[in-house]
């Protein structure tokens, strides 16, 4: 066995295919893919890899699989999965996985390509696994792939405590050992055992804090858009595609971005943390339905309009509009007088969270600092947005001063 010494789980045990597998280029490459992107930009400290979140998922599967009785093949395959689970992931995680989705149609957990071919599937084969099945289980197929991608995965349970020692935010606190330990499966199903409503709301209450505090911090996703601008830019010039974008690390992102006119000025202000501001922080019941359920090519036509009647460059003006809030661990599995129950049936603070959740929801329209009050006016107007309800840089004008500083 090999020691691996980590900074969440202390000492990490990995057994000769495991030790294999990570000495993979496919896995190597982790090391140079930040876990948190653009959050660092806020939280200095949040400099932590996939490579070692992956380490740590694998962790925390075995234990998982030997509470569980979970041994031999089955196993095998299972903490194969865990540890590979992210290999498929684009330069700076999640944040331009919806830009290379849109020209590949694939996600970071549509692993079978990666792990089919190369050393990961020749590592794979001569252990006796087999890569189909370990792709599989990656994207949350079958029995066991609930523990690696589902409602009470171990992925949600390492990155939770892992981001929240990296940035200090007390926030992501969890019990992972008591999760662990009081998981089972009945009829199929990943639930945790009798007496554990409150363990299942402990995962629900650190991802609904988590969120807004860093996953959600109005830099991160000024710099996520930013970047999700310049990539989409580089996509429109003849020397890269998206199939080459996906299976770059963060350096290289950066580089090509600095070295290609169209995203060099992105590339410059995403390095010095020179970024766009808030010309519009909008609410949701303040936001058109129209507009929340926009395709990509409507938001884009409207970026266009708003920078039009703004009289500026299209360049100036990037249109945030997040996803409607959404709670999946909510459907977390929990035995309730010896019959299984959807956690939102048993827990009164589902309801809760589900409202502050809608509450603080923002579609952001950011622009360069000097522009932020003609881009918030216009895009008041062009969207139709209820005035009285969005945040625009004109009302903010008097706040700049002492915001700026934390921005």
């Amino acid at each position: 066995m090999t020691a691996v010494k980590d900074s969440v789980h202390d000492y990490i045990s990995l057994d000769p295919v495991a030790a294999e597998l990570v000495d993979t280029p496919a896995f190597q490459r982790l090391r140079h893919i930040k876990q948190l992107s653009t959050v660092r930009l806020v939280y200095p400290s949040a400099n932590h890899t996939r490579f070692e979140h992956s380490l740590g998922v694998y962790h925390l599967a075995s234990r998982a699989l030997s509470h569980l009785g979970v041994d031999g093949d089955r196993a095998a395959h299972v903490e194969a999965a865990a540890l590979l689970h992210d290999v498929g992931h684009g330069p700076y995680s999640h944040n331009i996985e919806d830009v290379t989705h849109r020209h590949t149609g694939k996600y970071h957990d549509d692993v079978e390509g990666l792990v089919a071919r190369g050393t990961v599937g020749e590592t794979l084969e001569d252990e006796g696994l087999d890569p189909e099945r370990v792709a599989a289980l990656v994207e949350g197929d079958g029995e066991f792939g609930q523990l690696v991608s589902g409602e009470l995965d171990v992925d949600r349970m390492d990155y939770l405590v892992r981001d929240a020692h990296h940035t200090g935010v007390p926030y992501g606190t969890i019990d992972h050992e008591r999760l662990i330990r009081e998981l089972t499966f009945v009829d199929g199903e990943l639930v945790l055992a009798e007496g554990n409503v409150q363990t299942a709301e402990s995962l629900l209450l650190a991802r609904a804090l988590m969120n807004p505090t860093v996953y959600q911090h109005h830099v991160a996703r000024i710099s996520k858009a930013m970047l999700r601008r310049a990539s989409e830019r580089l996509l429109d010039e003849p020397d890269i595609d998206a199939e080459e974008l996906r299976r770059m690390d963060d350096p290289d992102l950066l580089v090509a971005l600095r070295l290609t006119d169209s995203t060099s000025a992105f590339a410059e202000r995403l390095a010095t943390r020179d970024l766009y501001k808030r010309a519009v922080w909008a609410e949701l019941p303040n936001v058109p339905d129209s507009i929340i359920d926009a395709e990509h090519d409507t938001l884009a036509a409207f970026e266009r309009d708003i920078a039009a009647a703004a009289d500026v460059s299209p360049e100036s003006v990037i249109l945030d509009v997040p996803s409607r809030p959404s709670m999946t661990e909510s459907s977390s599995r929990v035995m309730v007088n010896g019959e299984m129950r959807q956690l939102e049936r048993e827990s009164p603070l589902v309801q809760a969270l589900r409202t502050a959740q809608e509450q603080q929801w923002r579609l952001g329209v950011y622009a360069p600092r000097e522009e932020t009050e003609r881009v918030g006016r216009a895009a008041a107007d062009v969207l139709g947005l209820d005035a009285d309800g969005a945040l625009v840089a004109e009302v903010r004008s008097g706040l700049n001063a002492t915001l700026d500083e934390f921005e």
